[in-house]
């Protein structure tokens, strides 16, 4: 099977290339610039140079291909370029729907996000809908993401298969740009936290993520949604995780979450000047406050989903970050 990856070079993208690339599949990596392809250039794929928000350049790297995997995307949990993030998640979706349909793609697998899921109140169990509006969810991110899945729900048609893929908070290894998640273990690690929050997160490896959206290319129903989640992890525990790897004692004092969700403004601005990834913005604070009771049954019984046990992601995480030399241990 001839298939293009866009994004390939993010950290869900890299390692679903590697497992496509394992499972026997004929992979072209479509990428912005070869800056940061190094990482992938000892695979054996082509690379396709261009821009999500070029359709063109969309053209001339689906053509001839049997599926294309979109996961191209721009993720901040900041106050960042609005318009930017519009252009890139929403509007360049929609024109890899188009190229999809003019290169006779027979199926589209798009990664969404959970974000993109409305959200229920505490102690409910969130399953797949299809049911998204950008009204519905809060934040950025969650709304174009919200939008850009509506769309591909509209554009079903005989011509072109589509399935959508929702992971949660993606953790694990082959994390060569640190998410704030990574960063944040990083910093852990490195004894540069002091302090944590109340709250957390339904957190889920990558590898596991990889496997889920190959197996919504290979066994996923036209036109449905799937959840790729993992384990809730509270953020406290995940400090605890971390020292219990490392030796490095995790933080012991807890700041109050609306004071952090009132500051996460000005803290985005000072790490903004320090030129450095910001931890806790005030949307992050707000999210690991919400309710992330995801239910991954679907995926389990449609695509033979399942997710390994959350301590040993981190450690191969921590593992990975101290490889690359980001965790110094002493």
């Amino acid at each position: 099977m001839k298939c293009v990856v866009t994004g390939a070079t993010g950290h869900i993208g890299n390692v679903l290339v590697r497992k496509l690339v394992e499972s026997g599949y004929e992979v072209k990596a479509f990428i912005r610039n070869s800056e940061k392809a190094d990482y992938l250039k000892d695979l054996n794929i082509e690379f396709c140079y261009g821009d999500v928000r070029d359709i063109e350049s969309l053209r001339n790297a689906f053509n001839g291909s049997d599926i294309v995997f979109h996961l191209a995307g721009l993720i901040d949990i900041g106050n960042g370029n609005k318009k930017l993030m519009y252009d890139v998640n929403l509007k360049g979706s929609r024109n890899v729907v188009q190229a999809c349909k003019e290169c006779h793609v027979k199926r589209l697998v798009y990664t969404s996000s959970v974000h993109a899921i409305p959200e229920k109140k505490k102690g409910d169990i969130i399953t797949e809908t299809k049911n998204f509006s950008e009204n519905l969810v809060k934040g950025t991110y969650a709304k174009t993401k919200a939008e850009a899945t509506k769309y591909m729900l509209n554009q079903l048609g005989d011509d072109l298969e589509i399935i959508i893929t929702h992971p949660s908070g993606v953790i694990g290894p082959y994390e060569y740009i640190p998410s704030n998640l990574g960063q944040l273990i990083i910093d852990c690690a490195n004894k540069k936290i002091g302090a944590y929050l109340n709250g957390g997160y339904n957190f889920v490896d990558v590898r596991d993520v990889a496997d889920g959206i190959i197996g919504a290319a290979e066994k996923g129903k036209n036109g449905e949604c799937y959840i790729l989640a993992g384990k809730y992890v509270s953020i406290k525990d995940l400090m605890h995780y971390v020292e219990e790897l490392t030796g490095v004692k995790a933080p012991r004092f807890k700041i109050a979450r609306w004071f952090a969700y009132a500051t996460g403004f000005l803290s985005e601005i000072y790490y903004k000047i320090r030129n450095e990834k910001p931890l806790f913005t005030s949307y992050a604070v707000y999210t690991i406050g919400t309710n992330s009771n995801f239910s991954n049954k679907k995926a389990e019984t449609e695509l033979g989903y399942h997710v390994r046990d959350i301590k040993d992601t981190i450690k191969d995480t921590i593992d990975w970050f101290i490889k690359e030399g980001k965790i110094k241990l002493k």
